[in-house]
């Protein structure tokens, strides 16, 4: 095909158009160089889903926190609790602790 031939096909005319070039030349730069550019945008939505997966993920230890608060506001359970986390015992009361050979970490 000769270049005469081929200047006169109807889509090297869309191509070669200067307002065709410009547009395209513009989307690339958009979706690719810009600072807003698609991958970036991207990059951000993923950030934001990690984020309110976080959110969820605290909102409900919140939630057992104030949960295991409440209890504590009993005595008994407050007792109950300190005895078991920290060992803690009345006057004149003795403590065992018995750890089976299988539950000791090694």
């Amino acid at each position: 095909m000769k270049l005469s031939n081929l200047k006169k096909n109807k889509w090297f005319k869309r191509l070669s158009n200067k307002y065709f070039l410009i547009l395209v030349v513009f989307a690339a730069w958009m979706f690719y160089f810009d600072a807003n550019s698609f991958f970036t945008h991207k990059e951000l939505s993923d950030e934001i889903k990690e984020l309110e997966n976080n959110k969820e993920y605290f909102q409900k230890e919140i939630n057992k926190d104030k949960e295991f608060i409440e209890k504590l506001k009993d005595e008994e359970q407050m007792e109950k609790f300190a005895r078991e986390t920290y060992y803690l015992k009345k006057e004149n009361e003795e403590i065992f602790i018995i750890e089976l050979q299988d539950s000791l970490k090694q």
